[in-house]
């Protein structure tokens, strides 16, 4: 063996088992991971602290800290502990953003119904392909599930079913990946039919290919001595045969879910209709999750959705009618929020629902002022909305919402770093009336202008003209109502079979 192999294999043992005394709080802000970048160019001492430095586990401050004894008497009785874990590279981000997804992932799971205990960060060039933070790391984190009585480890990626067996053999508790987390969440939310079969679709086609994963008790290839004392005659079997039939229900049930939300987009098309058969001007509202869309709405329209300070509150798409100050009628379409990394199944999924989004007019783009990285989060939602046919001609209002918690340095930053969006608060309702003139200043206009006498009996379509149309002037003649619009070619066409012949003057 040669010298530098044995180096070589000295340095995979630091790496995966961690060295002396690398167990620490992250203090402050010079106990930064260095890059592996470089490192046969710095000193022999500088080459220790680095290595010292990247084996050690971060804390993440301020993750499951809490102050009041009763409440955390009450969450050990009432919630699930789980301790999250994440895995960044120097190539990949820095150590804030990786600190900030792991603050995600703990909102995700006490949305979904837990405590976070502890969160903890590896910096590797690579994640481990075995235990994903390598074996050494595993049983540190085993001896912090311990030592926080945790049931669950939730990691910050999307893990392959074999790094999820390994990093559960390896510390003795469940493991789930991030795309798990959301999908809990989604079907807690979920309240309607179509919602529910969506989620549930998203659930089976996130299992399919983990169905390996989920242990033993699937498998019932045995025979001989490999059955043991445990199995024995009637143990011996043609091979995986649950698992392949478990495959076959989940495909089965799969295909009936898919039929069954095709079936239900004629009552989509039915309301979607409606609004294009009377050219019904739309606004699409889209943002992250929890940036205020819903509350937003609300006071755009003076209804009462749902709003709750949570993640992915609303799942099914709300459509809320508003009348502009010219009296025509227009509606929001309120959706469902985005975030980093959404499940590939979710977006497949909820693709039929996110069609409201291409077939709207104007959208209006939420974003959380207050939130630590608001333009990350405007990226996130834009990698979404690429695969959305349509969006790219939508005309696009960028609107911070929350601004009541924000400070006038950082409200002033954000103002020049997006010049020409809007800053609102839906809490105190500063900046709404500006951002609603200018919303209903970009609906389309009517296509057709007509002046007609129409008879005292049409008030009906009178009325519609009001409703959908841009009325310039209106006369009361003895003979009927002399009538000056702007009008799609439906109500043009109703006008003109109920126009009286008198000419007008």
């Amino acid at each position: 063996m040669t010298e530098s192999t044995q180096s070589w294999q000295g340095d995979q043992e630091l790496t995966d088992q961690g060295a002396p005394g690398a167990h620490g709080l992250l203090a402050d802000q010079s106990d930064v991971l260095l890059d592996d970048d470089g490192m046969g160019a710095q000193p022999g001492d500088e080459i220790w602290r680095e290595r010292e430095s990247r084996n050690q586990l971060k804390h993440v401050v301020g993750l499951g800290e809490l102050e009041d004894v009763t409440e955390v008497e009450y969450r050990k009785v009432r919630l699930e502990r789980v301790v999250l874990v994440g895995v960044w590279s120097s190539r990949n981000g820095s150590q804030r953003e990786a600190e900030e997804s792991l603050r995600e992932l703990a909102a995700l799971a006490e949305t979904a119904g837990a405590q976070v205990c502890d969160a903890v960060l590896q910096h590797r060039y690579r994640p481990d392909p075995s235990t994903y933070v390598g074996s050494g790391k595993a049983q540190e984190i085993a001896q912090i599930v311990a030592a926080n009585d945790a049931d669950t480890i939730i990691v910050d990626d999307d893990l392959p079913p074999s790094q999820r067996r390994a990093l559960e053999d390896a510390t003795k508790v469940k493991v789930v990946d991030r795309t798990a987390v959301i999908l809990d969440i989604f079907a807690q939310h979920a309240t309607s039919r179509e919602g529910k079969a969506q989620v549930e679709l998203a659930q089976l086609q996130y299992m399919l290919p983990r169905l390996r994963g989920w242990g033993a008790a699937l498998s019932r290839q045995a025979g001989g001595r490999a059955a043991g004392a445990d199995g024995g005659i009637g143990s011996r079997g043609p091979g995986e045969t649950k698992i392949e039939m478990d495959r076959r229900v989940i495909r089965t049930r799969i295909a009936r879910l898919r039929r069954q939300i095709a079936q239900m987009a004629p009552a989509r098309e039915v309301k979607r209709g409606s609004r294009k058969r009377y050219a019904l001007p739309t606004i699409s509202v889209v943002g992250y999750t929890n940036a205020g869309k819903s509350s937003l709405t609300n006071r755009l329209t003076g209804s009462d959705e749902l709003v709750e300070n949570a993640l992915f509150a609303t799942l099914d798409t709300a459509v809320r009618r508003a009348r502009a100050k010219d009296g025509r009628f227009y509606a929001y379409v309120d959706t469902v929020g985005f975030v980093r990394r959404l499940p590939t199944q979710l977006v497949e999924a909820f693709k039929s629902t996110l069609e409201e989004i291409g077939e709207s007019d104007v959208m209006v783009h939420v974003v959380d002022a207050s939130h630590p990285d608001p333009f990350g989060q405007i990226d996130a939602v834009n990698e979404v909305l690429k695969t959305i046919d349509g969006v790219d001609r939508l005309p696009v209002v960028t609107v911070f919402n929350k601004v009541d918690l924000i400070d006038a340095v950082t409200r002033e930053r954000l103002e020049q770093l997006a010049p020409g969006t809007f800053f609102v608060s839906s809490a105190t309702g500063e900046g709404v009336d500006a951002l609603r003139a200018h919303i209903e200043g970009m609906l389309p206009a009517p296509g057709v202008h007509v002046e007609a006498l129409l008879p005292y009996t049409a008030g009906s379509l009178v009325s519609q003209i009001r409703e959908y149309g841009n009325v310039d002037a209106v006369e009361y003649r003895d003979t009927g109502i002399l009538l000056q619009a702007d009008v799609d070619e439906r109500l043009a066409a109703q006008i003109m079979d109920q126009a009286l012949e008198e000419p007008v003057d």
